[in-house]
């Protein structure tokens, strides 16, 4: 396997972008090659097969998608409460909003992960371990609402995100905020 960390990197920003815009079906080798200008051929030369490639694109996506430390500090300076737990959530919708691709190809991932185990596997580890983060943050930081109020906004969000990338004429922009409002409000319990 070839060891250039920075020509990897570009090969699994290139497999998101097939994803996103071909499928899973259409992520092949030769189709990675060419979004990424390399020769055909090299991406074999990094990924042990298309599995190894599906699945380290999604480890990709979720380091593209996570915010950078010095983001969620700045986030949190406000004092915890609903109203805080309302503008994370539109935080979140603006960050995915923005690595709209990444989003799109994690969807992609989660359907094929429905015909291979070995995907299906690492991405129930991989999810899970970020929502049993996500609990330990809400609940270290002091936001209002327990494990379960964590659970619920993320299936919540989970579906508002897949309706607003996927179908983006069903909710305007200001509607789209007003749900996130509402929905916080109907969730997560006041202090």
């Amino acid at each position: 396997m070839a060891r250039n960390p920075g020509r990897r990197l570009a090969l699994l920003d290139a497999a998101i972008d097939v994803l996103a815009r071909e499928g899973a079906r259409g992520l092949t080798f030769r189709a990675v090659d060419a979004q990424a200008g390399v020769p055909a051929g090299t991406a074999s030369n990094y990924f042990a097969n298309r599995d190894d490639l599906l699945t380290q694109a999604g480890s990709r996506i979720t380091v593209r998608m996570t915010p950078a430390a010095e983001q969620i500090d700045t986030a949190m300076r406000p004092e915890p409460s609903r109203e805080l737990v309302a503008e994370l959530m539109k935080w979140l919708v603006r960050r995915v909003s923005q690595e709209r691709t990444g989003y799109l190809a994690m969807l992609e991932l989660r359907l094929e992960a429905t015909r291979r185990p070995a995907l299906q596997a690492e991405l129930n580890r991989a999810v899970r371990g970020e929502l049993e983060r996500n609990i330990r943050f809400h609940l270290e930081a002091g936001l209002p609402g327990d494990a379960d109020t964590v659970r619920a906004l993320y299936l919540a969000m989970t579906g508002l995100l897949l309706e607003h990338l996927t179908l983006p004429g069903v909710l305007g922009e200001a509607e789209l905020e007003r749900v996130v409002e509402d929905l916080v409000r109907r969730t997560v319990p006041e202090r």
